[in-house]
């Protein structure tokens, strides 16, 4: 098998500027990724979904634009595939499920519309656990989706597909979501980059309930730059939603050096409860000299987050019994995996008592990170509990000696972090001795979307673990190089 093609190996911003300097078309670029998905994808399993004469087609239309003297825009002709829990005109979109196997929607999702009137070209959909639900890539209708860096080992979830895309370099860019993890889990596993924003940064009218701030919309890439490039298209206010912020989006496509030094960050491996393995505690330790070197200042220190995971169960199943009770109680049950039954039961079982004080408890989570940040500026902690694990198992089971109950709880480091409604950025942090990603977290405080990409991009100007790309042999093995 050849090697990654140089044009798909370019970053999205070096990508779109061959493009506007009209060095290569956008319908060579997408050609280009289309050829390379062909090769590679039946191994990683990261597109579900490819749709070539409607991509090329939008290619042309990018071209026939540049060549009229016309900007199409900030993604100009990248190639892009969408999440497929997110509705794509036009383009199957069966969220995972047996229940949606043939479904095609006839509108797009609103940061979908924007993404195409910025000029990208969607290729397809990528793969996603059913319904989103649980950090590993997998469904009955499409299989279990690897990391590039191990073929045997998952692409974590729920953003799975997007995540391992990034990393093979079948794609510059790529969407995602959020609710406990879905952006940052996949990034630690493929070493690429995800950011979950402040709820409402990117708004989602779609949403049933348009007022649950723990589920988020938000970018992925393989560097920061590449991130706040494609932020900067799908953020933005819209009436449809009432958490959506009036700030100008495009701030995030500016460049986004900025001078760290003295900058406080509290940094602590488990935020003093969690279990975390301990290949991932000796990749993240290393990462605070690297925050020294920008000119922070690091200690370890955590915020009080013990009740977040109770929390954050109550009301994830709350949402669920909302979203999936009508099936739940059908003839259909049987249609919906049993991890999503577990959880919609669990919502149907909680009293409105038990969401209330569960509400209550998230504000006062919220009030006090308030309180944390007046004395740091970042908190620093891992990204997941484990490396990538094999794609034949569901969920972790334990995790150094700690033995867990459900399909949530061995990701609490992120899931915690939702709680406190603060951005957090998954970012390369380096590998493991078998060669297995491992990524760390940057917290910021709330609404603090740019400082947060700043000092992410400060951090990977020192660090250079992106670069290191899998390496594919004849046989579809896979490893690092």
């Amino acid at each position: 098998m050849p090697g990654i093609p140089e044009l798909c190996a370019l970053t999205a911003i070096a990508q779109r500027k061959l493009i506007l300097d009209r060095e290569v078309s956008s319908r060579e670029l997408t050609q280009a990724h289309l050829d390379w998905i062909g090769q590679i994808n039946p191994a990683v399993n990261a597109i579900c979904t490819l749709v070539p004469e409607m991509a090329l087609a939008q290619a042309d239309a990018v071209d026939a634009a540049l060549s009229g003297g016309e900007n199409p825009g900030a993604l100009c002709g990248l190639p892009t595939a969408i999440k497929d829990l997110v509705n794509t005109a036009g383009i199957r979109t069966t969220h995972g499920s047996p229940l949606f196997a043939d479904h095609v929607p006839d509108q797009d999702a609103l940061h979908v519309a924007r993404m195409k009137q910025a000029g990208a070209v969607v290729l397809g959909k990528t793969n996603t656990p059913e319904w989103g639900a649980g950090s590993q890539t997998f469904n009955t209708l499409f299989g279990a989706t690897a990391t590039p860096y191990d073929l045997s080992r998952t692409s974590g979830g729920s953003s799975g597909g997007a995540a391992a895309a990034l990393a093979a370099r079948m794609l510059p860019v790529a969407d995602g979501s959020d609710l406990g993890g879905s952006l940052r889990n996949p990034a630690a596993f493929c070493n690429v980059v995800g950011f979950r924003p402040s709820s409402g940064r990117v708004p989602a009218p779609e949403r049933l309930s348009g007022w649950n701030p723990m589920a988020v919309l938000g970018p992925m890439g393989r560097t920061v730059e590449d991130v706040g490039l494609l932020l900067s298209v799908m953020a933005g206010a819209d009436p449809g939603d009432p958490l959506s912020r009036p700030e100008d989006p495009g701030v995030f496509a500016e460049p986004l050096e900025a001078d760290q030094k003295g900058k406080r960050i509290a940094f602590t491996e488990d935020l003093g409860f969690l279990p975390v393995a301990g290949p991932v505690r000796a990749v993240f330790r290393s990462a605070g000299s690297r925050f020294e070197e920008l000119g922070a200042r690091v200690e370890p220190a955590w915020p009080d987050l013990m009740d977040a995971p109770h929390i954050f169960q109550t009301l994830r199943a709350h949402a669920f019994a909302g979203s999936f009770a009508h099936v739940y109680e059908s003839d259909q049950r049987d249609q919906l995996k049993d991890t999503v039954q577990w959880n919609v039961a669990r919502g149907l079982a909680q009293s409105a008592v038990d969401v209330a004080r569960a509400e209550t408890g998230h504000t006062a989570v919220y009030r006090r990170m308030l309180s944390f940040f007046e004395d740091w500026d970042f908190l620093v902690l891992p990204s997941t509990q484990v490396p990538p694990f094999p794609k034949t198992q569901d969920w972790v089971r334990e995790i150094e000696g700690t033995r867990f109950e459900n399909y949530l709880q061995w990701m609490e480091i992120c899931s915690v972090i939702t709680v406190t409604g603060c951005p957090s950025i998954s970012m390369p942090c380096g590998f493991t001795d078998e060669g297995l990603p491992v990524g760390l977290q940057i917290v910021g405080p709330p609404l603090a979307d740019l400082a947060l990409l700043q000092m992410a991009r400060a951090f990977e100007s020192v660090t250079g673990f992106a670069d290191r790309v899998p390496q594919f042999t004849g046989d579809a093995a896979a490893r690092t190089g």
